[in-house]
């Protein structure tokens, strides 16, 4: 018989030696056994921890810095409106204060943001005449880029642009018939 022939019974392909795993002795299985007995005692120890705290009325904060320990404002607002979802909301709030950067001095001295749809994603924008509010429905186009290039894609899909708000429309005797009154100048 050659080096190259498998012995007989052997499969061609089959390894001569495959090594077996060996079981594990006295040691491994003291070692396994010491673990399982540590996770026990620790969670019969966290069992009654709880239990003795329940009794004293509650956990107490100690001399380590836990959950419990009061926040600094600016973390607890963050905090807040990362919870309850207001980070857009919050965001076009921030951009309403900040207006007059954002726009110009020139614009903003003439129109001001009034509210933010965020459902439309739209911002609506009153304006102090007739002209300026012409003048914002031209730059709306490049206002909307600029919005969302500040609060992320798709913040502001539109802008809509409010035109000066006259005097109370009052009825009443001295009306002229057909006159639509300070509406002809407003508007």
């Amino acid at each position: 018989m050659s080096a190259e022939e498998p012995a007989k019974g052997t499969p061609k392909d089959a390894p001569q030696d495959t090594p077996k795993t060996p079981e594990p002795s006295g040691v491994d299985l003291a070692r396994v056994a010491l673990r399982a007995a540590k996770e026990q005692a620790r969670a019969r120890g966290d069992a009654a921890q709880q239990k003795k705290q329940a009794r004293r009325g509650g956990l107490r904060s100690g001399a380590r810095a836990d959950g419990r320990d009061p926040l600094p404002l600016g973390s607890a607002i963050n905090r807040l409106i990362t919870e309850r979802g207001w980070e857009t909301p919050a965001a076009v709030g921030g951009v309403m204060g900040r207006w007059p950067q954002i726009v110009g001095d020139d614009l903003a001295k003439h129109c001001v943001p009034q509210r933010y749809d965020e459902s439309e994603r739209v911002l609506t924008v009153q304006c102090d005449s007739t002209a300026w509010a012409t003048n914002l429905r031209l730059l709306a186009p490049q206002l909307v880029a600029r919005l969302n290039e500040d609060l992320g894609h798709g913040t502001v899909r539109l802008i809509k642009v409010l035109g000066p708000g006259g005097p109370a429309r009052r009825f009443g005797p001295l009306r002229a018939p057909g006159s639509t009154g300070p509406g002809d100048t407003y508007g």
